[in-house]
């Protein structure tokens, strides 16, 4: 057998390109990010408003790990195209990056005794563990497409419930630095989805309405038994704070969001982009911060254009 190289020449699916394009220049690094600025935003809180946070940084750290570990590597193997080879390395080192980020957040902020709690926390908490056990038995039993609705509904819906406090702190202008991180990790996010659901419908529309029909009904029962736990996790999470009301209905608007991203219609009448809290849409729209060009990055960075070189560039 002859193991031929990817030639990037051969156009196999040109949306293949583009993403990868989309994905390679939204690399980022977390240490880069001086989340530790937070410190004296972080020290006017309440412990419950702390507890909150760490815990939703935690939930985050485990869900990325389970998706950088299983997920990403088990979409990867039904791939069409070699170029989607390529952009799905690209989201599993991503994945790695969004993962250690976390970890970041929480050693940035607390101390060692504090961020081994949140640990243990999320790795024994019953509601976390139950969505990471459904979502990895998909991953190891599943076929193509049901991998590819665990991924999408992983990183598209669960992904934010935790995403909201820190979104929420931003648009009241705190926690910048925390809240820039997450919103890296949405960015990302938003162009796995929207990857991984086109890569999706390719394959579902060459199913038959049989099989169609019997995958949808699946997905339903998949959404509504996800949802059911994830509704009681943020009554666990944020019902101390007042905010569990406002998260259900953001991870409604998502849930939204992810059907469409699969070429379906949207479950939640009542979860339009017009009923998310308005502080919260606040934090995701603020302009990202542009920190040290040479030490630090945030979303706002632009990478330099690059130029040759030539003879005058040695003339002192």
């Amino acid at each position: 057998m002859v193991y031929k190289s990817i030639n990037w020449d051969i156009n196999e699916d040109e949306f293949d390109e583009y993403v990868w394009d989309k994905a390679t220049a939204q690399y980022w690094l977390d240490t880069r990010v001086p989340v530790s600025n937070d410190l004296k935003d972080w020290r006017t809180l309440s412990l419950i408003e702390k507890d909150t946070i760490n815990r939703v940084v935690g939930g985050l750290a485990l869900l990325d790990t389970l998706q950088s570990e299983e997920g990403v590597d088990v979409i990867r193997a039904d791939a069409r195209t070699r170029k989607e080879i390529a952009v799905i390395n690209d989201f599993l080192m991503m994945e790695s990056i969004h993962a250690k980020s976390y970890g970041t957040i929480l050693t940035s902020l607390n101390n060692r005794q504090t961020v081994d709690e949140v640990y243990e926390w999320m790795n024994n908490n019953p509601r976390m563990q139950y969505k990471v056990k459904v979502i990895n038995k998909i991953y190891q039993t599943g076929n193509e497409l049901q991998k590819k609705v665990a991924s999408v509904f992983l990183e598209g819906i669960l992904y934010y419930t935790n995403f909201f406090i820190p979104l929420w702190y931003r648009g009241n202008n705190k926690l910048a630095n925390l809240s820039e991180v997450i919103k890296l990790v949405i960015r990302d996010e938003s162009v796995h989805g929207t990857y991984l659901g086109y890569k999706f419908q390719l394959r579902y529309n060459e199913c038959s309405t049989a099989e169609q029909s019997t995958l949808k009904e699946w997905m339903d029962n998949l959404l509504d038994d996800l949802l059911e736990n994830e509704f009681l996790f943020t009554d666990d999470i944020y019902k101390s704070i007042g905010l569990a009301e406002d998260v259900k209905k953001f991870v409604q608007y998502n849930a939204n969001k992810s059907l469409q991203n699969m070429g379906f219609k949207s479950k939640f009448k009542d979860a339009e982009i017009t009923d998310i809290n308005p502080i919260v849409m606040n934090g995701i729209s603020i302009e990202t911060a542009n920190h040290d060009f040479f030490s630090q990055v945030g979303a706002g960075y632009l990478m330099g254009e690059a130029e040759s070189m030539s003879e005058n560039d040695y003339s002192f």
